[in-house]
Formats: structure tokens, C-alpha cells, sequence
């Protein structure tokens, strides 16, 4: 496809990302707090995370290498949505006894459903985008209606019941049918997907590992791990933060839709930036603010909701340039290479960039979980031990990470700016 998607394939298009991102709230958020108030302790929460999500990362390599040898991308998706809307179901309904096999189990086909899911509707974006533009605005609209979803996910379980269990409940009963309705959209709407998406090499291995060959990916995806590393600390901990530092838990909901709301609505001003300065100029501006927020949280104390919530907004609007502009510069290198091969291989991409993305998630929930318990730490304290360690994970870390891949975008900008 030569030309850019016009603005109704562009939103049919970004649709499906809407309960992607729905079902990856509960999956990354929602679901330490609910397993540690079944009981589970936080060594073995962080242990049975760590081990489900580095499982599900591994394999993302994998299924981006095999989706760009499917002579069609409909039935893996198909088959994908499935998992993920059975998945997230369970994992939304422990039972008493053997919670933590129950959640080993049900996260592990909930991830695969989510991974081939996303890798697919990732490539399909890339393969018909056209132009360095038209692959920004759909990459942009899918993250739109992502934090849409997000937004959804966050406000939803709170309108549904007042008590956040129930309320989850609720929202694995109502997913399947968003993810119907939006996938049957994206599919009659969005631009249609080539009938034969790759020519397939002559061994799986060589279709996984062709992104490697490529010195712009690597140094793009050296700067996208740091700097999600950064976000994935805070994302782990919010809720433990707003609990037991803000002691305000009645506000975690509100406080989660603010912050991605903020984010949603800024996507338009990146891409405008992203046309003006560049995108590698306009995401390195996204890190700095989003370090200028972590900074303020420093200041955080019980009962700081006005600040937190300005907290909240400045980093969501710093997220918006972490979802818009490094997946539409992979986008940019995927095809690139596509085009020097005569040869679709999106997937591939994809599927590496996912695994340093759920690797950033499980180093943020295996590691940070236990190191909090071994420094004193459990949820419900409140004394100046347990807020110090808290808010130095919380707050600390994600700022010096931040810089760091914020000095390291501004290094690479030119390499990984491609204008087509």
C-alpha cells in the first residue's frame, strides 16, 4: 500500500487496541493487589509473576516469526482473542483454595492470547501504513483507543460495584463482548490486510532473528528498555503507593483515569511535535517530562491528593509520547527492511519489541516486590521505614532511568530518525 490510510480506516483500524489495552490494566495493575488479598504472600506473588511473565516474553520472538509466514493474520487473531477473553476471565475469579496454580495457569494462556493478539494487530498497522506519517497516525490511533481502554478499565470496576473485586468481576463478564464488537469494526473498516504477508524463509530461526541484523533496531530498542523499565516501576506500585503513602486507596480508580486520560488527550499535541521537531527530538522531550513529574512526587504526604493528581496528569501526558512515536519509528525500520528485502517482516519486530516490553513488567514486579517485603515492607504499612522504601522505588529509580534513556535518544536521534 503506497498511500496513508484516510482518517475512518485509521480509527476502525486503532478500535482493537481499545480492549487490548483493557484487558493489559487488570493484568499489570490490578492483579498484584487482588492476589495478595487472596493470600498470597509477596515473595511468591513476585515469583509466580516473574515466572509467567518471562514464559510469555520468550515466546513473543516466536510468534512474531510465525505470524509473518501465515499466508493470512485473521486466524491467529481470531484464535488470539479467544485466549485472551477466556483468560482474563479466570484470572478475574480465584478460588479459595490453589490460588497460586490458578493464577499460574490462567496468566499464562491470558499473556499468550495477549501477545499474539497485539504482535499481529502491531504488524498489520506497519504493513499497511504507506507513509512515515500514516504509520504515525495509526500507531497513534491504536494507542488512542488503548488508553481509552485503559481509561475504561480503570473507571469501570468502581461504576460497576463499590467494592474493586466485584467490580473486576463485572468487567471479565462485559470483555468478551467489547472485544467482539471491536474487532468486527477493525475488520470491516480498517485497510485490509495483504493476502500473503511475507515470503517465508527457509527456517523459523532466520525470520527471528533477521531484526537483529538491523543496527537501528537494536539501538532503538536499547533506549525503548530504559526508559519502559521506568515506567514499569510505577505502574507495579501504584496502588500501593496510593494506599499506603497517599492513604487515599478511595482515589486509585479516579486517580488511574486521570492519568491515562491525560494521556489520550495529549497524543494530537506528539504528533504535531513529532512533525515539527522530529519524533526522536519530540519522545526525548516526553522523558524529561516525565521526569519532572517523578521529581514532584517526592514531595508526596497522606492525604496529597490535589498534588498527586497534578503528578498524574503530567506523566500522562508524558505517556502519550511512550505509546505514539517508538513503535511508529519501529514501524518505519520494520518496513524499511522490509522493503530492502522484498519481504514482509513486521512480526519479527514486534515480537522482540513486546519481550523487552513484558521483560521491563516482570523485572519491575519480581524484583521490586520482594525487595520492598525484604526492606520491611508489607501492604497496609504505614510507618516511615515502610513509606521511605516505598517512595524511593516508587519515585526514585523511575527518575534516574528516565534521564538516562533521555540521554541516550538525544545521542541516537539522527540514526533512528527514517523520513519516508
Amino acid at each position: 500500500m503506497s498511500t496513508a490510510p484516510g482518517l475512518r480506516q485509521t480509527l476502525c483500524y486503532g478500535a482493537l487496541g481499545l480492549p487490548l489495552a483493557m484487558a493489559a490494566l487488570p493484568l499489570y495493575v490490578h492483579l498484584p493487589q487482588r492476589y495478595a488479598q487472596a493470600g498470597l504472600s509477596l515473595e511468591l506473588l513476585g515469583g509466580l509473576l516473574l515466572a509467567a511473565r518471562l514464559a510469555d516474553a520468550g515466546i513473543d520472538p516466536l510468534l512474531g516469526a510465525w505470524t509473518d509466514r501465515m499466508p493470512r493474520r485473521g486466524p491467529p487473531l481470531a484464535l488470539a482473542l479467544a485466549m485472551l477473553a477466556g483468560g482474563l476471565f479466570g484470572l478475574m475469579h480465584p478460588p479459595s483454595q490453589g490460588a497460586a496454580a490458578w493464577l499460574l495457569l490462567f496468566m499464562l494462556l491470558t499473556f499468550l492470547g495477549f501477545s499474539l493478539a497485539t504482535i499481529v494487530h502491531q504488524s498489520w498497522g506497519t504493513e499497511v501504513g504507506g507513509t512515515a506519517a500514516g504509520r504515525t497516525r495509526l500507531t497513534a490511533s491504536r494507542e488512542g483507543f488503548g488508553l481509552l481502554g485503559i481509561v475504561l478499565a480503570a473507571a469501570l470496576p468502581g461504576l460497576l460495584s463499590a467494592d474493586l473485586a466485584r467490580g473486576l468481576s463485572l468487567l471479565a463478564w462485559l470483555y468478551p463482548l467489547l472485544v467482539l464488537g471491536a474487532a468486527l469494526l477493525a475488520w470491516r473498516g480498517a485497510p485490509a490486510l495483504p493476502g500473503r504477508v511475507a515470503v517465508a524463509p527457509a527456517r523459523l530461526a532466520a525470520g527471528m532473528g533477521q531484526a537483529w541484523r538491523n543496527p537501528r533496531f537494536a539501538r532503538l530498542l536499547a533506549v525503548f528498555a530504559v526508559n519502559g523499565i521506568a515506567g514499569a516501576l510505577p505502574a507495579t506500585l501504584v496502588l500501593f503507593f496510593v494506599a499506603d503513602v497517599l492513604q487515599a486507596p478511595q482515589w486509585s480508580g479516579p486517580l488511574l483515569a486521570l492519568y491515562f486520560l491525560a494521556g489520550a488527550l495529549g497524543l494530537p499535541l506528539w504528533v504535531r511535535l513529532a512533525r515539527r521537531l522530529g519524533r526522536m527530538r519530540a519522545w526525548t522531550l516526553g522523558m524529561l517530562l516525565a521526569a519532572a513529574a517523578f521529581a514532584g512526587t517526592l514531595g508526596i504526604a497522606a492525604g496529597d491528593v490535589a498534588l498527586f493528581a497534578l503528578v498524574c496528569l503530567l506523566s500522562g501526558l508524558a505517556l502519550g509520547a511512550d505509546l505514539a512515536l517508538p513503535a511508529a519509528l519501529l514501524a518505519d525500520i520494520a518496513e524499511a527492511d522490509a522493503g530492502a528485502r522484498q519481504a514482509h517482516g513486521a512480526g519479527a519486530y514486534f515480537g522482540w519489541w513486546n519481550l523487552v516490553a513484558k521483560l521491563n513488567l516482570a523485572l519491575a514486579a519480581g524484583i521490586a516486590l520482594p525487595a520492598l517485603a525484604w526492606l520491611g515492607y508489607a501492604p497496609g504499612a504505614t510507618g516511615p521505614a515502610a513509606r521511605a522504601a516505598l517512595t524511593g522505588a516508587y519515585c526514585l529509580l523511575p527518575l534516574a532511568l528516565k534521564l538516562l534513556a533521555a540521554a541516550l535518544a538525544w545521542r541516537w536521534r539522527r540514526l533512528l530518525e527514517i523520513r519516508t
